[in-house]
């Protein structure tokens, strides 16, 4: 979608949309490279660039892919940058929710807010005692 954007952005007298146009195009590749390089065999550094993207944390590659989503944006607010960025975004979207880590159930809150009220009530009565 984000390859589709660019080369339809690519098609105007605006250098703005053309230069956006290509920074899709790029974020397009890019996201092949790390997410899926199976569709790049023909390109040598294809399994380099993935196993290099698969070492950094999920919050690492949410700034990465929500940075590079944002840009042609920035360049060119349209529907067509905005529609061809969005599963770029949408992407570190959920690196960035993955890097937050699982829902805590509530069995375990309930226990760790008893303990705390047990602790809370030994210290009053240690400090009641003491007076």
């Amino acid at each position: 979608a984000c390859a589709f954007a660019g080369l339809w952005n690519c098609v105007t007298i605006n250098p703005l949309n053309i230069a956006a146009g290509v920074w899709m195009m790029l974020n397009a590749f890019v996201l092949f490279l790390c997410e899926a390089p199976f569709c790049c065999q023909f390109i040598e550094f294809a399994n380099a660039v993935s196993a290099r993207a698969d070492k950094l944390r999920p919050w690492q590659k949410a700034a990465f892919y929500c940075g590079m989503a944002v840009f042609p944006v920035v360049l060119s607010l349209t529907l067509t940058t905005l529609f061809g960025n969005a599963i770029a975004f949408a992407t570190g979207v959920l690196y960035g929710l993955s890097a937050l880590g699982k829902k805590g159930d509530a069995i375990s809150y309930a226990r760790i807010h008893q303990q705390q009220k047990q602790m809370d009530e030994e210290k009053l009565t240690g400090a009641l005692e003491g007076q």
